[in-house]
């Protein structure tokens, strides 16, 4: 194992670990404010302390990494090493006192994600990965299941609106109706699901690299894939399928046969799913 990966793993959980802390405090309090972006998601305080907290701890300690956030964009680095870091995703959980909203740390290294954390305070868990090194809940090891067919799956989703406005409405439905069980557990909640091997997918729309570059390594670390709806290996599309791997092939087949033939899922607008 590399060290300097091993050095800058151990680096992301400590801060992604702070930095949720300091977003703890934050949460469940009537007076907390809470601001509107352009695209009409909010960000609060404790989003911006949060990010504030973690780009100042990874760049004083590996000042030539690049740095991408949700709340305070890109930096450029030199080292071949760059973290995209989310705050608080689940923005809109955060504010409403939902405690199923998390702080993500990537480690990328040369445009692949070699390195995950997510942390829930509120929920004293932390999710992390390390590239060859396995995936863990706190010091639990994760696995995916072993469910090898939908019709006895769980199904989780951010939300139902954008399918339901969209060519994929059909395909929402036949996924519903294939599955043993649906649940809208969302953001990057629904997806460390899968890693632990409590459902067998979770499919979303409208990402950014920043939501789910920290979901990669945990779950392809705990066995499971994590594609486009193409089935193309990249964070970098706003259409993105994680599952055990088992069930992978059966949903893509369901998401070409039921979008309409002209469906690009990049057409999408971003306000079907904002958090």
């Amino acid at each position: 194992m590399r060290s300097d990966w091993r050095n800058r793993y151990e680096l992301a959980v400590e801060a992604a670990q702070r930095a949720g802390q300091l977003a703890l405090r934050y949460f469940d309090q009537p007076s907390l404010s809470v601001e509107w972006k352009a695209n009409q998601s909010p960000v609060t305080l404790a989003d911006q302390e949060a990010e504030a907290l973690l780009r100042q701890t990874l760049l004083e300690r590996f000042p030539s990494d690049g740095f991408w956030g949700e709340e305070s964009g890109q930096v450029a680095g030199t080292s071949g090493y760059r973290w995209i870091i989310d705050p608080i995703d689940g923005t809109r959980n955060f504010v409403r006192g939902i405690p199923l909203w998390g702080t993500l740390v990537a480690v990328e290294y040369h445009g692949d994600p070699i390195a995950g954390v997510v942390c829930f305070p509120a929920l004293g868990l932390t999710y992390r990965a390390l590239r060859g090194d396995g995936a863990y809940r706190n010091e639990r090891p994760l696995r995916v299941s072993d469910v090898s067919q939908l019709s006895e799956g769980m199904l989780f989703y951010s939300g139902a609106s954008w399918f339901l406005a969209s060519g994929c409405r059909g395909a929402f439905m036949e996924m519903c109706l294939r599955s043993q069980r649906q649940r809208g557990f969302g953001d990057c909640y629904g997806f460390v699901l899968v890693a632990q091997g409590s459902g067998e997918a979770m499919i979303d729309y409208g990402v950014n690299p920043w939501d789910v570059a920290a979901i990669v390594p945990i779950l392809e670390e705990a066995g499971g894939r994590f594609t486009d709806w193409s089935g193309q290996r990249t964070f970098h599309r706003p259409d993105v399928l994680a599952t055990n791997g088992k069930v992978h092939a059966e949903i893509l087949d369901i998401l070409r046969n039921y979008c309409r033939q002209d469906f690009d899922p990049r057409e999408l607008a971003e306000p079907h799913r904002i958090t």
